[in-house]
């Protein structure tokens, strides 16, 4: 799901590594027909959806010639992942999109590998619900949450005493805060360490990636908001740690480099021998961690805000930061803008404590159009 954007693409890298125990069954993007359309002919899937329907003729003449089946629309990402070939889903999507697709997964048993964080940041509360009466299992892809599956390996949930939630700081975390008033998209996709998508490349320059994969911590780990702590590390080597109750902790070491949890959510319950190129020790010997700046990067603070309400909190921040990234990488608002318009959406939103899937759609809708209005 989302095989065009980075983590797919670098998850095809995979599975081409490994021909004997994966082939890509379905492949589903949103705009890249180009880039879908090499996919499928490299890959030879069984099917390839295109979400958007305005690239279908496009995608199915490109194709007509193979055994490839095309399908379109939003209904047809969501059902293919049901497919009885498919064991397992990446869920690489970016943004809201990846929640109607993993609930089908949930629903149809299916193992997923989970890079789509703002699923649970979304509906946590619901797809941990769904998980309890599948026979489906969540592994996540995010280098940081694979650090902590990693940590805990062995573990029992009452010795955790808190969780570590590492991040690089992004490309301004050197800046002061009226220097922020003056950056560019240009200027923020320059990420230090990490080659990612432009939304979430963005969503690391001011934070909100952080707050992000804190709620989505969270979820996937049972743990309160409040034994979640976020360090900055710029050198993005240990990717998180687990403090336990008695004192000790855990942290799991690597180059910054995506394949390393795709390719170890892909290999559970054990791990894909690879020659990539390892870490040397000797080479980062100076390794260093701070406390994040919360008054220059306010968007964390909403974030705990948003975890602390529960509800449809998370729901409506996510919408106003896809809605205000958005604007932003198309130079309509400034980068600070981002923060208020996602913080006068909340304030604005009506707040639901028990949503149903129905309310998260509704929310969803809501908050991207009241977005869009303060941007207008």
């Amino acid at each position: 799901m989302g095989s065009t954007g980075s983590i797919g693409r670098q998850t095809l890298e995979i599975v081409s590594e490994y021909p004997d125990l994966f082939k890509a069954w379905v492949l589903v993007a949103n705009n890249s027909a180009d880039l879908l359309i090499e996919q499928a002919l490299k890959y030879q899937p069984h099917t390839v959806v295109i979400a958007n329907e305005a690239h279908y003729e496009k995608v199915r003449l490109a194709l007509a010639g193979t055994e490839i089946e095309v399908q379109t629309g939003e209904q047809a990402v969501a059902d293919c992942v049901t497919a009885p070939e498919i064991d397992t889903v990446v869920t690489a999507m970016v943004g809201y999109s990846g929640l109607a697709p993993t609930i089908q997964a949930i629903g149809a048993g299916k193992k997923i590998a989970l890079a789509n964080k703002e699923t649970l940041v979304v509906a946590g509360d619901l797809i941990t619900r769904l998980l309890t009466t599948s026979e489906s299992v969540l592994y996540p892809v995010d280098s940081e949450h694979g650090a902590f599956y990693q940590c805990l390996v062995g573990e029992r949930h009452e010795d955790i005493n808190k969780l570590i939630l590492t991040a690089s700081g992004g490309p301004f975390r050197t800046f002061s805060k009226d220097r922020l008033e003056q950056v560019t998209a240009a200027d923020a996709l320059k990420h230090p360490n990490w080659s990612m998508g432009a939304k979430i490349t963005i969503d690391s320059a001011t934070m909100m990636n952080k707050g992000f994969e804190m709620i989505e911590a969270k979820w996937l780990y049972n743990v309160s908001q409040h034994d979640i702590e976020i360090v900055v590390h710029p050198q993005s080597i240990v990717h998180s740690m687990v403090e336990f109750k008695d004192g000790s902790v855990k942290a799991q070491l690597g180059l910054p480099d995506m394949r390393l949890p795709i390719r170890y959510a892909l290999g559970l319950p054990g791990r894909l021998a690879s020659d990539c190129k390892k870490m040397t020790v000797a080479d980062y010997c100076n390794l260093t961690f701070e406390k994040p700046d919360f008054d220059k990067f306010p968007l964390l603070t909403t974030a705990y805000e948003a975890a602390n309400r529960g509800g449809n909190a998370a729901c409506v921040v996510n919408a106003a930061n896809e809605i205000a990234v958005a604007a932003f990488l198309k130079n309509k608002i400034k980068f600070i803008d981002i923060y208020k318009i996602i913080d006068q959406t909340l304030a604005w939103a009506p707040f639901v404590p028990a949503p149903t899937y129905d309310d998260y759609v509704s929310s969803n809708a809501e908050a991207r159009a009241y977005a869009s209005s303060l941007i207008k």
